[in-house]
């Protein structure tokens, strides 16, 4: 059963911090135990609230395009856990495939999906380790605002944090409103 906590007004550096901690030390464990590589998606959650009633519903979207992603291809979910933390929902699986090819299907649904670009998407194999997008010739991901270098434009908060918040409200709106 999934654990569930009430959305919140927002989280701290020290929360976001000691979050990503805990991803890393449950990302270790399940490599080591199944030793297969291991899907794990956050959401693109800029801002201090990282859990709202937009961002779950953007988050049970992903949960069933990826679903959906492994189903298709056939391969076997060995383990899956979905977290909803105040610090941002958080999903695990663990996929007997291999990593290079669930990452590059994984790519093509963040590119693809309407929703896409707000999903981050890693896959991490037991013996490589985290598999880029650069290993598989792919570009880096574009800017919400500026369509830069994503990363670049984060790390100098080139745009107004608010600016940035409202674009994924907008993306995830006109994804529950189209039609």
């Amino acid at each position: 059963m999934p654990t569930i906590t009430p959305a919140k007004a927002g989280v701290n550096l020290t929360e976001l911090l000691a979050a990503k901690e805990a991803r890393a030390q449950r990302q270790s464990s399940w490599l080591t135990h199944y030793a297969q590589p291991l899907v794990s998606m956050t959401l693109v959650t800029p801002g201090a609230v990282k859990d709202s009633s937009r961002y779950r519903r953007n988050m049970g979207i992903a949960l069933q395009a990826c679903d959906q992603l492994f189903w298709q291809h056939r391969w076997p979910v060995l383990a899956r856990k979905v977290l909803w933390l105040p610090t941002g929902p958080e999903a695990l699986w663990c996929i007997e495939h291999g990593a290079p090819e669930i990452k590059a299907a994984t790519v093509a649904l963040e590119t693809e999906h309407p929703l896409g670009r707000l999903w981050d998407i890693d896959v991490i194999c037991p013996q490589s380790g985290l598999i880029g997008r650069r290993s598989l010739d792919e570009a880096g991901r574009r800017c919400l605002i500026c369509d830069g270098p994503a990363h670049a434009c984060a790390r100098s908060r080139q745009h107004p944090i608010e600016q940035v918040v409202e674009k994924v409200e907008e993306i995830i709106d006109a994804w529950f409103t189209r039609d």
